[in-house]
C-alpha cells in the first residue's frame, strides 16, 4: 500500500518494498541491494514491519536505469547500444531512416556526412582543412618510414592535427562539428600525393583522395564510383571500430582521439583491411586466367575466400550491389569484374555466398591502378564520418557508461605469492 505519512507533502510519498520493486522492475531483494550500494535510502515503515522508500527517489533511479540500459545485452548475448544513426534489416541499411544506398547514389560523401551528423542535408557542401593543421599533419606523415601503411599515416595525421587545435577539448556539438569538417580533409590531404596537380584544396573530397591513391588521370565515372563508395561506407552500425570510438567518447576523449581509436581497430584483416586480401586475390585470378585454383588454394589453407559473405546480410551486400552496378559503366573495370564473378561462381560450388563490399572495392582499386592497400584507405576515410556521428551521439550519454564487468574465471583467491613457499611475508617494521 502506498504510504502517505502524516505531515508530509506529495513529494514525500512512500512506497513499500514490493511497490518499489515493481517500479524498478526488479526483485524485492534487489531493492535492498540498491540500499546497500547507496543508490536508495530506506526508512522503517510506521508499522515496524519492512521498509519504505521515497517514491521520487525510486522513480529517479528507475529513469536512470532505463537510460543506462541503452547499453545492454541483446537476446543473443551480444552488446547492444541504442542509436539513431544506422539501421540494418532485411538486407538493406538506412542512415537516419533513409535508404543509405539511395543516399550514396544521389548525394556526395560530404553531404552524407552532414546528414549523419546533424540529420540535415547541406547540398553542395565541401570540406577544407585549415593551413595550420594541414602543415602539422603533413610534416608528421612525411616523417614516417616509407613502408608505413595507409592507416598508420591516417592515424598519425589525426593525432598531429589534434596538437594544432587548442579547442579540441570542447565537446559541444558545434565545436565537434567544426572539428569533423576539418579533420576529414586534413587526413586526406596529409597523405602523400601519387598524382600531382590533379585537384585543388576546395575540390570534392573524392577528387582529392583519388590523387593520393592512383597515378592515373581520373574520369568522371571513376570519380563517381569513389565518391559513392565513400558514402556507402560512411557507417555500418556498431562495427568493431565504431564500438572503440564510442568507448573513447564515453570516456570523453576529444574527437581526434576518438577517431584515432577507430583507426587503431580498423587495421585488422577482418575489418578495414579485408578489401586488400580480395584485391590481391583478384590480381592472382587475372594473372592465372582462372579463379578455380586460386579459390582452391584459399580453401585448402583453411581460409575464407576474401570478399564473400557478410554476417549481417543473408543475401547480397547492398553496398556491393550499388558499386558493381557503377563499375559496369567503366570499361577498364571489365577484366576485374569478370574475375570477381568467376570467384563467386567457383566458390558457390563449395558454399553459396554472395559478394560483399570488399570484393566490389577490390574490383575498383585493381582496375584503377591503385595499390592493394587503397581499399583500406577508402574504408578508413569513409568511416570517419560515421565515427564522428557516433562520438557526437555518445557525448550526449552518461559518461563512462561503456564499462562492462569482467567475468573472472582465474584461480580462486587467496593464492600464495609467486616464487615463495606460500607463507605470508613478515609485516613491515
Amino acid at each position: 500500500m502506498r504510504d502517505q505519512q502524516a505531515g508530509t507533502g506529495p513529494s514525500e510519498r512512500r512506497l513499500s518494498t514490493k511497490e518499489a520493486a515493481e517500479v524498478l522492475g526488479v526483485k524485492p531483494e534487489t531493492v535492498y541491494a540498491y540500499v546497500s550500494r547507496g543508490q536508495l535510502s530506506s526508512r522503517r515503515s510506521p508499522s515496524g514491519r519492512g521498509s519504505t522508500f521515497a517514491a521520487e527517489e525510486v522513480e529517479a533511479l528507475a529513469r536512470r536505469n532505463r537510460r543506462e540500459s541503452a547499453v545492454s545485452q541483446s537476446a543473443g548475448g551480444e552488446l547492444s547500444v541504442r542509436t539513431r544513426i544506422t539501421l540494418i534489416e532485411a538486407d538493406r541499411y538506412y542512415f537516419r531512416g533513409v535508404d543509405a544506398s539511395e543516399l550514396a547514389v544521389r548525394h556526395s560523401y560530404e553531404e552524407i556526412a552532414e546528414w549523419l551528423w546533424t540529420g540535415r542535408m547541406r547540398s553542395g557542401v565541401t570540406f577544407t582543412a585549415p593551413e595550420a593543421s594541414m602543415a602539422v599533419a603533413r610534416q608528421a606523415v612525411d616523417a614516417l618510414p616509407e613502408h608505413a601503411g595507409p592507416t598508420d599515416r591516417l592515424r598519425v595525421a589525426a593525432i598531429a592535427a589534434a596538437t594544432a587545435d587548442p579547442l579540441r577539448f570542447d565537446l559541444s556539438e558545434e565545436a565537434v562539428l567544426g572539428t569533423a569538417r576539418t579533420l576529414i580533409p586534413t587526413i586526406v590531404d596529409a597523405l602523400p600525393p601519387v598524382l600531382l596537380g590533379a585537384s585543388r584544396p576546395d575540390s570534392p573530397l573524392a577528387h582529392r583522395l583519388w590523387t593520393r591513391l592512383s597515378g592515373k588521370q581520373p574520369d568522371e565515372a571513376s570519380l563517381r564510383v569513389l565518391d559513392t563508395a565513400l558514402g556507402l561506407l560512411a557507417d555500418h552500425d556498431l562495427a568493431a571500430s565504431t564500438l572503440a570510438v564510442r568507448v573513447a567518447a564515453s570516456a570523453r576523449a576529444h574527437a581526434y582521439a576518438a577517431v584515432s581509436a577507430g583507426l587503431g581497430v580498423i587495421e585488422g584483416p577482418l575489418h578495414g583491411a579485408a578489401s586488400g586480401l580480395a584485391h590481391r586475390m583478384l590480381l592472382e585470378v587475372l594473372d592465372q586466367g582462372d579463379a578455380a585454383p586460386v579459390v582452391a588454394d584459399e580453401l585448402r589453407a583453411g581460409r575464407r575466400v576474401p570478399g564473400l559473405g557478410h554476417r549481417l546480410y543473408s543475401g547480397e551486400d547492398p553496398r556491393a550491389r550499388v558499386l558493381f552496378g557503377l563499375l559496369e559503366e567503366i570499361p577498364n573495370a571489365g577484366p576485374a569484374l569478370a574475375a570477381a564473378r568467376h570467384v563467386v561462381e567457383t566458390a558457390a560450388r563449395h558454399t553459396p555466398l554472395h559478394a560483399n563490399v570488399d570484393l566490389a572495392l577490390a574490383v575498383f582499386t585493381a582496375s584503377a591502378g591503385m595499390s592493394s592497400t587503397a581499399g583500406e584507405t577508402i574504408f578508413a576515410v569513409a568511416r570517419t564520418a560515421g565515427w564522428i556521428a557516433h562520438a557526437l551521439e555518445e557525448y550526449g550519454e552518461r559518461p563512462l557508461r561503456m564499462r562492462p564487468s569482467g567475468l573472472y574465471v582465474g584461480p580462486k583467491p587467496p593464492q600464495p605469492l609467486p616464487g615463495g613457499g606460500g607463507e605470508s611475508p613478515p609485516p613491515h617494521p
